[in-house]
């Protein structure tokens, strides 16, 4: 409110002092067009005729519509300014006419009308102009998907491409002069931050007599952007090499199959004859074990027959 107060102050004395004669002209570049995240500059000069030649410049300021701040100030030799907003010629001065205003980092938010407001000791004026703020989309990139469920269908060819403002269109050719466009559908998707992100599809019949499809990025103003070419030819040697890769899949699996079934069967075979050699020793010891045992038990009869013979003797 101070600096508001101030300014009311000068402008009083100059205006009584001088007032808008014809002597101060502030010219601006009505039109201008930023580019988002760049720099943009506003362009203002202050020319003055014969009578005011070499005047000196006590305010400058520049307000955006909508805003009651001041973006930027020049007064009795300081200046105040918001972030992003400065003189273009950073070594400018009083007696300097070039008040052109330089935005940093430029947002989409900074669309608008501006107005600059010169005074000089010789007269004031004021200028306005206004700031287009685009973004320019990326070089979309091309994918297809084939269609294994649907007789008359082969594919669909799906084009994306994002970061840019404002609204664009993505239109599908086959050659220059023939246009798919109609028959695809577009979506445009807007994020947090304001840019748009397309996305189009081009559902493709079988026997499709096109090598090549480009998918071809147009600005809001109708201007070509950016494209890219899907190339089918490369899509005819992917099939060819699965085709290729199936049948080299089968002559590699066939021959593991049969591989692999004799390694079983032989593994089969030897812990069938083990089990059999087992068996057969097994056999064989028993009637051994028999004999043994019959043994030791006529020895032990043995003994103790001779043992009752010499007690009872």
């Amino acid at each position: 409110m101070a600096s508001n107060g101030a300014l009311f102050s000068v402008c009083i004395i100059i205006c009584i002092t001088a007032g808008k004669t014809g002597f101060v002209d502030v010219k601006c570049k009505t039109s201008n067009v930023g580019q988002y995240g760049q720099h943009s500059l506003l362009e203002c000069v202050v020319e003055t005729s014969k009578e005011a030649k070499g005047a000196q410049i006590r305010v400058v300021s520049w307000k955006k519509e909508g805003d009651e701040k001041f973006l930027f100030l020049f007064q009795e030799g300081k200046t105040t300014r918001q972030p992003r907003y400065e003189f273009a010629e950073p070594s400018w001065n009083d007696k300097n006419m070039n008040v052109s205003l330089l935005i940093t980092n430029t947002l989409l938010s900074d669309s608008g009308a501006y107005f600059c407001h010169v005074m000089t000791d010789r007269g004031y004026d004021d200028g306005d102009l206004y700031l287009e703020v685009t973004a320019k989309y990326s070089v979309p990139t091309i994918s297809f998907s084939r269609d294994k469920n649907t007789e008359n269908i082969a594919g669909t060819l799906t084009c994306k491409s994002d970061g840019g403002y404002p609204k664009g269109q993505l239109r599908w050719f086959s050659t220059p002069d023939t246009e798919w466009t109609q028959s695809s559908t577009m979506e445009a998707r807007q994020t947090d931050g304001g840019l748009f992100q397309l996305s189009s599809e081009l559902t493709l019949l079988h026997g499709s007599s096109f090598d090549q499809y480009a998918c071809v990025v147009f600005n809001a103003s109708g201007g070509r952007v950016n494209e890219a070419t899907y190339d089918f030819t490369k899509l005819d040697k992917m099939f060819e090499a699965e085709k290729h890769g199936s049948k080299d899949v089968s002559k590699i699996v066939a021959p593991v199959v049969v591989i692999g079934s004799l390694i079983v069967g032989l593994l089969l075979a030897m812990l069938f004859f083990r089990r059999r050699s087992r068996q057969r020793r097994r056999h064989s010891t028993a009637p051994l074990m028999g004999d043994h045992e019959e043994v030791s038990t006529c020895e032990l009869d043995a003994e103790k027959g001779e043992t009752e013979i010499t007690q009872n003797g």
